[in-house]
C-alpha cells in the first residue's frame, strides 16, 4: 500500500464498549486498491482468527489507529456475520438521537419558560380529569391505584357497609328495653296515648352520635387516597423541570389539605343536621312504618296469651324473644310502635349520609381539577424564590446539562464518522497469501 501524502492526526480509539470516531480528509485515507468489500471472495474477508497476526504489524505507524481498529474488527467477526460498521453508527446514531427528542426543551427565555409551564399545568390538569372524573385511565392501564373512579366508588360501597353496621336497631337482645327505658324517662303531665318526640329524638340523637366518627373517617381516606393520585400525576409532568417539583407539590398538599377541612365541616354538619330534628319528604318513611307496624297485632296476641310460645317474627329483625316484656304492660305498645318509627326513619338517614357525602365529594373533586388546583400552582410557583420561581426554569440542573452534552457531542461524531466509515470498510481487503 501507498504511503499517504499528508500526516493524520486522527484517532479511533476502541473501547470495550464503543466506538468513537474523528475522521480526517478521505485523501488522507486514501488506499491504493478500491475493490468492494462486497467483491472479495470468503477466503479472503476479514475473518476471526486467533493465529491471524495484528494487520497493523506491516504498515506505517500514521495509520496504525485506523488498522488497530479494524484488527478489533475483525475478532468481533464483522465481516463474517455481514455486520457492516456504518449500520452500527446509524444504529447509535438513531439511539441518541431519541433520547434527545425525549429530554425537556432547553429554554432561553422567561417566554418559553411560562409556556412550557403552562403546557405542564395543562397536560396535568387534563390528566386529573381523565382518571378523577371520567373514569379514564389509558395513562395508567396496569395501575389499579390510578383507576380512580372505580376507586371511589369502592371506597363508597365500603363505608355503606359500616353504616349499616353501626346500625344496632335491629339487635333482637333485650328487644324494645332501651325504648321502655326512655320512655319512663319522658312522661309528663300530658294524655298517656301520645308518644313523645323527645323520646324519639333522644334515641335518634344516640344512634347518630354512635356513628358520627364513621363520615369523618370515610371524607379522611378519600382525600388521602385523591392527594397521592394528583402529587403522583404532577410530579410525572414535571419531571422533565425538577425545579418545579417543589413548588408543584407544595400547593397541590396545601389546597388538598383545604378542602379535606371543608369536607370534615360538611360531614360534622350532616351529624349535627340529623341531630337536630326528625324530618323528611318522603314518602317512603310512611310506607315503611305502616310495613312494620302490621306485625303489632301478632305481638299484642303474644304478649297477652301466657299459654302461646314468647316469640315472635318482625320483618327486618327475624325470630325474636319477647317473654321478658309481658312485665311492662303499660309501656311496651309504645315502645313498639317507637321502635318502628325509628327503625323505618333510619333508612332514611343512612341514605342521607350517604348520598349527601357522595355528592359533596364529587363536587369537590371537580373544583379540584377544572378551578382551584391550577389556579392555586400558578400563584405558588410565580411567588416562590422572590417572585423568580418560573426563571428558574431556565437553569438546567447540571446532570440534565451534561446529558444533553454528551448526546449533542457524540450525534456530532457520529454524523462526521459516517461517510468515512463507510467508503473505509469498502476498501479494505486482505491477503491471507
Amino acid at each position: 500500500m501507498a504511503s499517504h501524502s499528508q500526516q493524520s492526526s486522527n484517532i479511533i480509539d476502541i473501547e470495550e464498549n464503543s466506538l468513537e470516531f474523528v475522521p480526517t480528509s478521505l485523501s488522507s485515507l486514501a488506499i491504493e486498491d478500491p475493490t468492494p468489500l462486497s467483491s472479495v471472495s470468503a477466503d479472503y474477508l476479514i475473518t476471526p482468527s486467533a493465529d491471524a497476526p495484528p494487520l497493523t504489524s506491516s504498515y506505517n505507524h500514521r495509520i496504525r489507529p485506523l488498522l488497530d481498529a479494524v484488527d478489533k474488527l475483525r475478532h468481533l467477526k464483522v465481516a463474517e456475520e455481514g455486520i457492516q460498521l456504518p449500520t452500527i453508527i446509524n444504529e447509535k446514531s438513531k439511539s441518541d438521537l431519541s433520547e434527545l427528542s425525549r429530554m425537556p426543551q432547553k429554554l432561553s427565555s422567561v417566554a418559553e419558560a411560562m409556556t412550557a409551564f403552562m403546557r405542564i399545568i395543562g397536560l396535568s390538569m387534563e390528566s386529573l380529569r381523565k382518571i378523577l372524573s371520567r373514569g379514564e385511565f389509558d395513562e395508567y392501564p396496569d395501575d389499579k391505584n390510578m383507576h380512580c373512579t372505580v376507586r371511589l366508588a369502592e371506597m363508597l360501597n365500603e363505608y355503606s357497609e359500616e353504616l349499616q353496621k353501626s346500625d344496632g336497631n335491629k339487635s333482637t337482645e333485650n328487644f324494645l328495653m332501651d325504648e321502655i327505658r326512655v320512655l319512663d324517662e319522658t312522661k309528663g303531665i300530658w294524655l298517656p296515648n301520645f308518644l313523645p318526640r323527645a323520646a324519639f329524638l333522644i334515641i335518634l340523637r344516640g344512634k347518630v352520635k354512635e356513628m358520627a366518627n364513621t363520615p369523618v373517617d370515610f371524607v379522611a381516606k378519600v382525600w388521602n387516597y385523591i392527594e397521592s393520585v394528583v402529587i403522583r400525576v404532577l410530579m410525572h409532568h414535571c419531571d422533565s423541570y425538577p425545579q418545579l417539583m417543589s413548588s408543584t407539590r407544595r400547593a397541590a398538599q396545601n389546597l388538598i389539605a383545604k378542602m379535606k377541612e371543608k369536607s370534615f365541616d360538611r360531614a360534622m354538619e350532616l351529624v349535627e343536621m340529623e341531630k337536630l330534628a326528625d324530618y323528611t319528604c318522603s314518602p317512603e318513611y310512611m310506607t315503611e312504618w305502616a310495613k312494620l307496624m302490621a306485625h303489632q297485632n301478632a305481638f299484642r296476641d303474644v304478649m297477652n296469651n301466657h299459654y302461646m310460645s314468647p316469640q315472635t317474627t318482625i320483618e327486618g329483625f327475624g325470630k325474636i324473644e319477647v317473654g321478658h316484656l309481658r312485665l311492662y304492660s303499660s309501656t311496651r305498645e309504645q315502645a313498639f310502635d317507637l321502635k318502628m318509627r325509628i327503625t323505618a326513619y333510619w333508612k332514611i338517614v343512612l341514605r342521607r349520609f350517604i348520598d349527601n357525602l357522595a355528592l359533596h365529594l364529587l363536587l369537590s373533586i371537580n373544583e379540584l381539577v377544572n378551578r382551584n388546583m391550577q389556579t392555586d400552582i400558578v400563584k405558588e410557583v410565580m411567588g416562590s424564590h422572590g417572585g423568580h420561581g418560573i426563571e428558574r426554569m431556565l437553569e438546567e440542573p447540571p446532570p440534565v446539562a451534561m446529558k444533553r452534552e454528551r448526546l449533542n457531542k457524540s450525534i456530532r461524531l457520529l454524523k462526521q464518522s459516517k461517510g468515512v466509515v463507510a467508503q473505509i470498510m469498502d476498501r479494505i481487503t486482505v491477503n491471507v497469501d
